[in-house]
């Protein structure tokens, strides 16, 4: 039996509208834009453009059950919290916190690997793996240190984040002003695998780039007006990013050619180097790196401390609840999330089965997030909120099945290394059960403080 704890005050609701709308944006913009445009290339040829669309539009579907779920329970803890109201099994409940947890690690990593390629080899030139490692190295001393985040250091954040790919698009608009570069390239569509199998794969990773609007619900409990604002910022903020994204990779597809974006792990530096538009590279570089950093930083913040919460609520060994005296931070935790992060950079070959295998983990938890909003229509709340169309967390859950499925052309890895990650889960909660009892309730509230 979970035993039960003090009650907390509550949070201050003090996050309007704009900031809200900003902090959504801030999360979805980051290390995908900048790491993966090449990649994306790599399964349609010049329209990789369109891959960003139609992710877009997938996004939207989940987004339209996340936009109803925090309307009606607006509370951080997002996915977990959903699972355990509408299912109320505690190990459901643990299995989704832990995927979401451990898709925040394979983020990170390919956060990492990215951080240690090409934008880190502009200042200095190291092997991609040592690069990633120093970044995780600095990364894991920022958190056992600790740190304190606000809303006003993430819009910060991601103003400078926005700032690097305006920079893109004013090189797109200078570049077809002036007669530069080949527009047309980006009308060229050239799957690898055929039409459906390559724009497919193609959005299945360009769905990397979208995946960041989960963490805004836990926002839910501190915005001044969840019911009306939080929706409208939702879908504000997919839609500001996504056109963004198109933008920059009409840029990339217009100046640089398909093979040179492919093969480069820095793809926009290679959009500032051949720009007409001139931009110091290495400012570039720095803001690519400030992006690529904060999405691992964030990621591994939060999954430590996800960490901690599962053992504070004894649905994992007590030892990952255990605080460092002097610096009053998780450190078990850290050294555990840090370490499968490592493991993960080493055995990746680069970014994109890791990127992969985030994209895999989420879409498993955003399809029964889909069913969870179906599943607690039967349940009131007495305050009014954004109802869905039930067509689109229907169509979602379908959709997200579907993109799990190796028809997107997803390596057998990618399945291997989902499943060892989730089975680490498994046998913490196994191994959790012989030293504490059965668990009969949990609170994933508790768990995301």
């Amino acid at each position: 039996m979970v035993q039960g704890q003090t009650q907390q005050p509550s949070l201050k609701r003090v996050i309007g509208r704009k900031v809200l709308l900003l902090f959504v944006v801030g999360d979805i913009l980051g290390a995908g834009i900048y790491a993966l445009v090449g990649k994306v290339a790599g399964h349609v040829g010049g329209a990789l453009w369109l891959p960003f669309l139609v992710a877009f539009v997938l996004a939207a579907l989940t987004a339209t059950s996340y936009a109803e779920l925090v309307g009606k329970y607006p509370h951080a803890a997002g996915a977990a919290l959903y699972t355990n109201k509408a299912f109320k099994i505690p190990f459901v409940t643990f299995l989704v916190a832990f995927t979401v947890m451990m898709s925040g690690i394979t983020s990170a990593s390919a956060a990492a690997r990215a951080f240690g390629g090409r934008y880190l080899a502009e200042f200095v030139t190291l092997p991609v793996v040592v690069g990633a490692f120093i970044f995780l190295a600095l990364v894991t001393i920022v958190n056992f240190i600790g740190i304190s985040e606000s809303v006003k250091v993430n819009v910060a954040l991601t103003l400078i984040e926005a700032f690097g790919l305006l920079v893109i698009v004013a090189i797109g608009l200078y570049a077809l002003f002036t007669g530069d570069g080949e527009p047309g390239r980006a009308l060229e569509f050239h799957p690898a695998t055929g039409a459906v199998l390559g724009v497919l794969g193609g959005t299945a990773l360009a769905f990397y780039a979208l995946l960041g609007f989960e963490d805004s619900v836990n926002l839910a409990e501190e915005a001044k007006d969840p019911q009306r604002d939080f929706p409208r910022a939702l879908f504000g903020g997919l839609i500001v990013a996504s056109l963004i994204y198109m933008a920059v990779a009409f840029t990339a597809t217009m100046l640089v050619d398909t093979q040179t974006l492919m093969a480069s792990s820095g793809p926009l530096l290679e959009v500032v180097k051949v720009a007409g538009l001139a931009f110091p590279p290495k400012l570039f570089a720095a803001i690519a790196l400030l992006a690529v950093g904060n999405t691992a930083l964030i990621n591994m913040i939060m999954a430590s401390r996800l960490v901690y919460g599962m053992a504070r609520q004894r649905i994992i060994p007590p030892v990952f609840g255990v605080v460092h005296p002097t610096r009053a931070t998780p450190w078990v935790s850290i050294v555990f999330t840090v370490a499968i992060a490592a493991v993960l950079v080493v055995t990746a070959a680069d970014i994109t089965p890791l990127a992969d295998t985030t994209v895999l983990l989420l879409l498993l938890v955003f399809s029964l997030v889909n069913v969870c909003v179906l599943v607690l229509r039967r349940e009131r709340v007495e305050h009014d909120h954004y109802r869905a169309p039930t067509w689109a967390p229907a169509l979602g859950a379908v959709v997200c099945l579907f993109l799990a499925l190796p028809v997107t052309g997803r390596s057998g890895e990618v399945y291997l290394r989902a499943a060892i990650l989730v089975g680490i889960g498994v046998a913490l909660w196994v191994v959790n059960r012989l030293i504490v009892g059965k668990v009969t309730e949990i609170d994933p509230a508790k768990i995301t403080d």
